[in-house]
């Protein structure tokens, strides 16, 4: 991607809007960890009371044993989505402090760059006075 294009990019970022949203952004990141981690330490203490309760009825041997090996399957199955939406949910909430970090950072480079703009502006200002000056004075 050409240099000039980056910046025709970079130029119509809303960055007010960005920075204003990234700690809301980094916010609700921390509030989904923190509420994923939780439902895990409570579903971990519910999980061994879920197969002590009792079937209501009559059920053949045989039938029994699949269900219970159903049942398995599928909370190890559970248990990996588990993992998976913890894991998930720990890189948005890195992506989200970078994110945090980076939007910092921009600004900062943007008003940098505005200083450097308005000093640029001053000396060339000043260099045309002096020029103007020196040519009037002759």
């Amino acid at each position: 991607m050409a240099a000039g294009t980056i910046i025709t990019v970079l130029s119509n970022v809303p960055w007010g809007q960005v920075i204003d949203a990234a700690p809301k952004v980094a916010e609700g990141a921390t509030k989904l960890w923190s509420a994923v981690t939780r439902r895990k330490k409570s579903d971990a203490e519910v999980a061994p009371q879920a197969g002590a309760g009792a079937t209501g009825g009559v059920v053949p041997d045989d039938s029994l044993q699949r269900l219970r090996a159903d049942v398995q399957v599928l909370q190890a199955s559970v248990g990996e989505v588990r993992e998976e939406l913890l894991s998930a949910t720990g890189l948005i909430k890195q992506l989200a402090d970078q994110n945090t970090v980076l939007v910092q950072r921009v600004e900062l480079h943007r008003r940098r760059l505005a200083l450097v703009s308005y000093l640029t502006a001053g000396a060339v200002t000043m260099l045309v006075l002096a020029v103007v000056y020196l040519l009037t004075t002759r």
